[in-house]
């Protein structure tokens, strides 16, 4: 299945009936949400077509059958976004920022001091860190990628107040820059990794949710046991390296 097709089942699956005015018919489902020519209507497009999508037999669909395929799936602007991603054809590998930290952000790191930041790669690969970003989140420079750090370091449980809604995140972004190039090697090998080493990675990874990293608000416990709260900021550079800085937040 590809990666659009697999996308279409996962969201088609958490829509309900009922949610589209459909009843819920009569006889088992083999799944929670809609079935395929349910969907297929909703859609305007045929049974044969919308199945060819989701087996990957069609991954180039046009912008409006994509548009009432968001519609009827009930996508938010994150979801949509990215299933425009899935289906275009991509030219060549997206930039993901791996290597070297770029000398500009490495300068920006020294400058926000003593505020926490951090220079990762589009897959969080931590690629430089300054001493508050490291007392910060304690080990995570030592994992040498964020979402390494959140599933398999204790430390994490403690440092992040709402680590489901961490995880949560990690994985949603992943999957988003998946839609790039999805057979990247620092992506499958991370994935493969953690799939392994966490359940509650694996589970988050099937759920495919997708979420564009973008500034957010976060509780941290340091190791007195007080908390703050810190919003955080992220510059992207054109090579796909981020800057993300956690300032007091007002």
């Amino acid at each position: 299945m590809s990666g659009l097709g697999e996308f279409l089942r996962s969201r088609r699956g958490r829509v309900r009936p009922a949610d589209v005015g459909l009843p819920a018919g009569v006889g088992r489902r083999q799944t929670p949400g809609l079935r395929r020519e349910e969907l297929a209507a909703l859609a305007g497009v045929s049974v044969d077509y919308y199945t060819r999508l989701e087996q990957g037999r069609d991954t180039n669909p046009g912008f409006e059958v994509l548009r009432a395929l968001a519609s009827a799936l009930r996508l938010g602007d994150d979801e949509r976004a990215h299933l425009h991603a899935l289906a275009r054809v991509v030219s060549g590998p997206a930039p993901w920022g791996a290597g070297s930290p770029r000398p500009g952000l490495l300068h920006l790191l020294e400058a926000v001091r003593p505020t926490p930041a951090y220079v990762l790669d589009q897959v969080s690969t931590v690629l430089a860190v300054n001493p508050e970003g490291e007392r910060l989140m304690p080990g995570v420079r030592e994992r040498g990628n964020l979402v390494r750090y959140v599933f398999t370091d204790c430390r994490a449980r403690e440092v992040f107040v709402a680590w489901d809604d961490m995880a949560r995140d990690c994985v949603a972004h992943l999957r988003t820059v998946a839609a790039a190039d999805p057979a990247r090697s620092a992506l499958t090998d991370l994935v493969a990794e953690l799939s392994v080493a966490s359940a509650e990675f694996a589970e988050l990874w099937r759920h495919y949710d997708v979420k564009v990293k973008t500034g957010s608000r976060r509780a941290f416990r340091g190791p007195d046991g007080h908390t703050v709260t810190l919003a955080s900021e992220i510059l992207t550079a054109p090579d796909g390296q981020r800057l993300a800085v956690f300032r007091p937040h007002p």
